[in-house]
């Protein structure tokens, strides 16, 4: 069959059943991407004659003697396309998975399609962004900046790899061709609870092109957790890479590595598994009451699966109580939720031509994943290499290792490289979820609104194992209440082992679900007190100055680096009364609501976590910066050359920047928790500051001039009056054997806090139960900009997260624990039509901790969302909805339920 891709054309043979996907993936054209092989996410998209097609529906041999057009054809004689150079320009992009199908979708609308976008792009889905700067760039609305040397800090500056992304030469974890690779599929459990009591290999083994299989019996059985954590010790050993014991469906049983994926899934299917099958709990009230099946031998505390409870109390709660004038109880609980990032988990491994191990991968942390490997199988650490290159998209859910253990195995045993990709199915039923918990909460209050006392007790469901539970926990018991200025608090919270999938690390950490209960409770109470949601707020919330404290006594290394709460507060009522915003639908049946929610994060966990940077002058007279830190889409490879570039008085195109590889950059123990900008960001300060000393130190013996006479200025070292070139320089060091290199690291203590407040304008439909957004507002306190363009984006994309979670995102499981919505079309993410504009405000703030007086803010963003959007519901409808998701039927069932 004859073939034309862009200007290529060839003859080839795809394989029966070949998608045209596949088909060009294998032929060098990366960038035509995989995130759901079912049409639903637009990722693969590519022309077909010009038209756009999802590639991953159309069968190859279907696109024979027809042109087809990748991303990487549209840019031509050294030029970008129009929308191309219209993306790069309103920097529409944060991890860019999706960029490359966004793209060819954009390219290919006429005026009468861009005039209806929400119909137009209802194929292409963006985790990331929250869609606004990709209808900027379509709107060929320019939101970047000229880069100018000494000007980088607070500028709106491109992505260093920017160019790469929009022409699909950027490369994610799977980009790349490898000759003789293997193909690893797993085998899952279909029970919630069972021992396996043997595993018949002998029909999967004769399918042609399988080359070996796994299972318990073929791994030492060392127990370790998937969570990766500077401390290991704050999660709980209780994972095998293959166990004989399976404790949720989707649990992998056996390994099959194979010369194709579908030789690898065919022998999945044929192995036979006899199972011992055992009582399964799934809620963790009934799985925390004596009697109930115990899932792990270590949480057995006198009969129950507590994994771990946390206990606290300020002051005294029930004295608290006794000087109330109101009292507000309810319980309020949300729902498990996918992360969904595009790029699914994936993994390479092979043995190089030095001797080592390697391991390129997609993960948040990829110091931490070596040195659990190296426990695992008992390898040397010089002998192990593991890296990220680029991470499309994680949100904490590539804070596990979850790929690299097996891939590991099958090349330590087949001496092969080998490669996994999972599945969009698999994402959702073998990877981890935002925990799901219920939250209990008692507030009382004098009648002015003074809170007298608060109280919460929460139950985690952590699923079948431990990652992250006491952390997500400890998160859940502390910000939330910490933002309220209040003598009485008490919080108890539990932690439990279910036969469900287990949970782990999620934008928010913990601190989005107990803030939605708590905000929620907050406005129930200031209605029933009679005072205005912004006034009970105010009168309560925490101020500079007042001792940080949630329910523990003990001492800790938090503090006000900045202090900005009042401004966001302020301008979210200013802009929730300025009339902007879309009008109530006409119709009686339309009510109307307002309601808001603060929340506060500290800038980093209270565990242990540090970071570090290398930077060096190049012979041309620019620099290189390594950083153990990883790229996501959280923007941190762009805040970091401009904090580079500021302190340098350089351009940021001046600066090549490495992340994430433990060959080639310092450790980092991993991009989660707010940490990219605060901890690797003051690495990358400490060691531009060295280097920029380490400059004019020899600049000045050079010019024979003191130190304090010299200056960095654009590539130039100014000595007096006389000027002398970086390049020049660098050959005079060179010289005299002078090394203008540096090296620094960050640890993460004193810690600062980040504000956010979000207002919302909903329509109620009282007959349909449908929720329309009007107006979204959110004021963030992140200190002083890096990159003003991508702290908004980040903001935008963490609202519209929390826009899913509140109103439909909802993983629904049957009575065997088996999820019955595993695919994009079913669980459904926002679209570009789900997503009003938001209004972004930022507090007038420096920190006196943060690098360059920035603090954190891509995270805390989202925890706000939710509840504001369920208060104003309530404030629309009279009635308080407490349970996530805030679905149609779930509205309309309380409303017809109404006189």
């Amino acid at each position: 069959m004859n073939y034309t891709v862009n200007t290529r054309r060839f003859s080839a043979e795809p394989r029966p059943g070949q998608c045209l996907r596949t088909f060009l993936r294998e032929r060098g054209f990366f960038g035509v991407k995989k995130g759901c092989d079912a049409g639903d996410c637009g990722a693969c998209t590519v022309w077909l004659d010009g038209v756009p097609v999802h590639s991953c529906l159309i069968p190859a041999f279907r696109a024979a003697n027809h042109q087809i057009t990748t991303i990487e054809g549209l840019k031509q004689d050294g030029m970008l396309h129009p929308i191309q150079q219209a993306f790069l320009d309103a920097q529409a992009f944060q991890c860019g998975f999706c960029t490359a199908g966004m793209i060819m979708t954009a390219a290919s609308l006429n005026d009468e399609k861009r005039a209806n976008l929400p119909s137009a792009l209802k194929g292409n889905l963006c985790r990331c962004t929250g869609y606004r700067s990709i209808d900027d760039a379509i709107g060929n609305i320019v939101s970047t900046d000229e880069d100018v040397a000494g000007t980088a800090c607070g500028r709106n500056l491109r992505n260093p790899f920017g160019e790469a992304i929009v022409t699909g030469s950027a490369r994610y974890t799977l980009d790349i061709a490898m000759d003789g690779i293997l193909h690893l599929k797993v085998l899952r459990s279909p029970h919630p609870y069972a021992r396996i009591r043997s595993i018949d290999r002998s029909k999967a083994m004769a399918v042609p092109g399988v080359v070996d299989i796994f299972t318990w019996e073929d791994v030492a059985p060392r127990l370790y957790s998937t969570a990766t954590h500077e401390d290991h010790l704050v999660d709980p050993d209780d994972t095998y890479v293959l166990d004989n014991v399976v404790r949720f469906v989707g649990q992998r049983i056996a390994a099959v590595v194979a010369r194709s994926v579908s030789a690898a899934e065919e022998a999945c299917r044929l192995l036979d598994v006899e199972y011992e099958l055992l009582p399964a709990v799934f809620e963790p009230e009934e799985a925390m009451n004596l009697g109930a099946p115990i899932l792990h031998d270590t949480s057995n505390k006198s009969g129950r699966n507590i994994y771990v409870d946390i206990h606290g109390e300020v002051g005294c709660v029930e004295a608290g109580f006794k000087e109330a004038d109101a009292i507000h109880e309810m319980t309020y609980s949300t729902s498990r939720v996918q992360h969904v990032h595009l790029e699914t988990h994936g993994c390479i491994t092979w043995k190089g031509d030095d001797g080592r191990l390697h391991v390129r991968t997609s993960t948040q942390a990829p110091f931490i994943v070596k040195g659990k490997l190296c426990h695992i199988f008992r390898l040397s650490s010089r002998n192990l290499h593991v890296f990220a290159e680029r991470v499309g998209g994680g949100f904490g859910g590539k804070q596990e290792m979850l790929t690299e253990d097996l891939c590991v195995l099958a090349t330590l045993k087949t001496g092969q490289p080998v490669m996994w990709e999972f599945t969009r199915e698999e994402q959702f039923i073998g990877a981890t979820t935002r925990h799901p918990m219920t939250t209990h909460v008692k507030l009382g209050a004098r009648r002015d609104g003074t809170l007298t006392a608060i109280q919460v007790h929460v139950v985690s469901n952590t699923g079948a194992y431990g990652g992250h539970a006491s952390e997500t926990l400890a998160a859940a018991l502390n910000n939330p209440l910490t933002v309220y200025r209040c003598p009485n608090k008490k919080a108890d919270g539990y932690a439990v082992y279910t036969n469900m999938v287990p949970a782990g690390g999620f934008r928010g950490y913990g601190s989005s679900q107990t803030t939605f209960a708590i905000e929620c409770a907050i406005d129930d109470l200031a209605r029933l007190l009679g005072i205005s949601p912004f006034e009970i707020r105010r009168k309560n919330m925490i101020q500079p100055g007042d001792w940080i404290e949630s329910v523990w006594k003990d001492p800790q290394d938090v503090t006000f680096g900045s202090y900005g709460l009042d401004q966001c507060l302020d301008r979210v009522e200013t802009a929730l009364t300025s009339g902007q915003g879309s009008t109530r639908p006409e119709g009686k049946e339309w009510v109307e609501g307002t309601g808001i929610a603060l929340a506060m994060l500290e800038s980093g966990p209270p565990t242990e976590h540090r970071s570090g940077a290398e930077m060096k002058l190049l012979p041309d007279g620019s620099y290189h910066l390594a950083v153990g830190s990883i790229e996501m889409g959280n923007g941190s490879t762009t805040s970091h050359c401009q904090i580079a570039a500021a302190i340098l008085g350089t351009r940021v195109e001046r600066i090549t920047i490495i992340n994430g590889d433990t060959d080639q950059t310092p450790y980092d123990t991993g991009t989660f928790a707010s940490t990219g900008t605060v901890i690797a960001g003051k690495a990358v300060a400490l060691a531009a500051e060295a280097l920029r000393d380490n400059i004019i130190e020899f600049a000045a013996h050079f010019t024979q001039m003191a130190s304090s006479a010299c200056r960095l200025e654009n590539d130039f070292v100014i000595c007096g009056e006389r000027q002398i070139p970086l390049k020049e320089l660098y050959t005079a060091g060179i010289g005299v054997d002078h090394r203008f290199e540096s090296k620094r690291k960050a640890y993460l203590s004193p810690r600062s806090v980040a504000f956010n407040v979000h207002g919302v304008r909903v329509a109620v439909n009282r007959i349909t139960g449908q929720i329309e957004v009007l107006q979204s507002v959110q004021a963030a306190d992140v200190g002083r900009l890096i990159n003003p363009m991508q702290c908004r984006g980040q903001i935008e994309g963490a609202i519209a997260m929390g826009f899913g979670w509140a109103l439909y995102e909802k993983m629904v499981y049957d009575g065997n624990g088996t999820m019955v919505n595993p695919t994009l079309r079913n669980y459904r993410i926002p679209t570009f039509a789900d997503i009003p504009h938001s209004e972004v405000y930022f507090a007038d703030t420096y920190d006196t901790i943060g690098p360059l007086g920035a603090k954190s803010q891509g995270e805390c963003s989202i925890n706000p969302v939710a509840p504001a959007i369920a208060n104003a519901v309530a404030n629309a409808t009279g009635i308080r909805f407490p349970d996530l998701p805030l679905t149609p039927e779930r509205i309309f069932e309380r409303l017809c339920s109404q006189p």
